[in-house]
């Protein structure tokens, strides 16, 4: 059992607990727990995870996927295609040592540097004297709820106040998600700030763009969930809570494992993540439209790690739910291999990027791009540019994307043509002969 100091005014000064976050139905538990199989119990959501999610609001497969708490690990261990990313036992325990290090004394260096940052006109935290409430509680409901509660305290309490680890909800696509932040601040003026946490360094001052995004997308999912917890605080008491869209973003010094700091501007990925989230079809109407008996079930035998059930009937059960592949994928989901193979089995133009697929209109398929590619003049486009001209049937909406790749087939013809003997082409349309070699090169420059 779970045990801690309640440091809650009495009952009748004490704040009214925040609303429980909307839970699935009865009916729609019991079907995303067939989805999972009996007995299994649900993978929890987490920030990166539905940071990823909101980058690819398309992907009903996910969606799905995660609202219904499936091991996509597992699922795409079983189907052949296992996940080739993750974080190394190395880098997570240098991250919790990292961690550990900024948090240590009461938070007082981590507490420094955000007052560095964006204390405003506030009085310098003193050490020692930061508040950082305990927030354990039985189950996620009841941290989250602590949460809250510790939230409200310190926003009509003033001082500063530090949140180590706090619980957040937040609704996703009609499924809860429970978020746990590296740490929230509150601030004298009644301000919260959200702390991220990173072992990658920075070096002179800048970080690797790249990870400094991907920790900015994490970070708007946990300002969205603070935004729900300061609505229920305006509804109950009438004070408005500014949850800011700053983030302090903590990582090592240079090569040194001291810590340092920067304010993170996050509204763009804020903006974009709450537009993206909202998107999202409701994971009851994705799971209504599968067809009777459909469950990602691995049937584990009773060691727990072997799977009874065969690759082609998960296959089966994954393929009834449509996918959004990209090759972005591949750094965020644990299916992406397996989406990849499907999407290039169908030739789908989707496996070669979305501006890629964004170019192409209606032209679905490499078979249908290749087709539109070809020139009125033949496979070898000896007609050159002049006679591709497009003559697309009238309202054809593939026409300007098809002229431009006839364009481009003829201008491709004929830099092969002037290279000369070199330029001679197989059935395919590509170059043999030596037009790779010093001829080609040469004739080309």
């Amino acid at each position: 059992m779970n045990v801690f100091r309640d440091s809650r005014p009495a009952a009748a000064d004490r704040p009214s607990e925040p609303p429980p976050l909307p839970q699935p139905t009865t009916g729609l538990r019991q079907r995303l727990g067939e989805l999972r199989g009996p007995g299994v119990r649900p993978r929890p959501l987490d920030a990166r995870a539905l940071a990823a999610l909101a980058a690819n609001p398309g992907c009903r497969r996910r969606a799905l996927l995660d609202g219904a708490g499936v091991d996509k690990t597992a699922l795409a261990g079983a189907l052949g295609s296992p996940a080739a990313f993750g974080q190394s036992q190395f880098a997570l325990a240098r991250g919790n040592s990292f961690e550990a290090r900024v948090k240590a004394d009461g938070g007082a260096d981590l507490m420094l540097l955000l007052y560095e940052r964006m204390g405003g006109g506030a009085e310098a935290p003193e050490p020692g004297r930061t508040a950082v409430p305990d927030l354990s509680a039985a189950g996620p409901e009841g941290r989250a709820a602590r949460t809250a509660l510790a939230l409200r305290e310190a926003t009509a309490t003033g001082g500063w106040t530090l949140l180590d680890h706090p619980l957040l909800t937040l609704d996703v696509a009609g499924s809860p998600a429970y978020l746990e932040p590296d740490a929230v601040v509150v601030h004298p003026d009644g301000g919260w700030t959200v702390v991220e946490i990173k072992s990658f360094p920075m070096i002179d001052g800048s970080a690797d763009p790249a990870k400094v995004g991907a920790a900015a997308r994490q970070a708007a999912v946990y300002v969205l969930a603070l935004q729900r917890v300061a609505a229920q605080v305006l509804a109950s008491t009438g004070r408005p809570v500014t949850v800011r869209d700053q983030v302090l973003l903590v990582c090592p010094k240079d090569f040194a494992n001291l810590p340092t700091a920067e304010a993170v501007d996050i509204r763009k990925q804020l903006a974009t993540t709450r537009r993206q989230l909202q998107r999202l079809t409701k994971v009851e109407e994705i799971a209504a439209q599968l067809p009777p008996g459909t469950t990602f079930d691995l049937r584990l035998a009773d060691d727990g790690k072997t799977v009874t059930r065969s690759a082609a009937e998960l296959a089966e059960a994954v393929e009834s739910v449509d996918a959004a592949y990209a090759p972005e994928c591949l750094s965020a989901c644990e299916l992406a291999f397996h989406c990849r193979e499907q999407a290039r089995a169908a030739g789908a133009v989707e496996s070669l990027g979305r501006g890629v697929r964004g170019e192409l209109g209606g032209l679905r398929t490499v078979e249908e791009v290749l087709a539109a590619a070809r020139t009125e003049g033949g496979a070898d486009g000896a007609e050159g540019a002049g006679a591709t001209a497009a003559r697309a049937p009238d309202g054809d909406t593939d026409a300007p994307a098809a002229e431009a790749l006839r364009r481009a087939a003829a201008l491709r013809a004929e830099a092969l043509a002037e290279a000369g003997p070199g330029g001679a082409r197989d059935t395919a349309g590509r170059p043999t002969g030596r037009a790779d070699g010093a001829e080609g090169a040469t004739a080309c420059r």
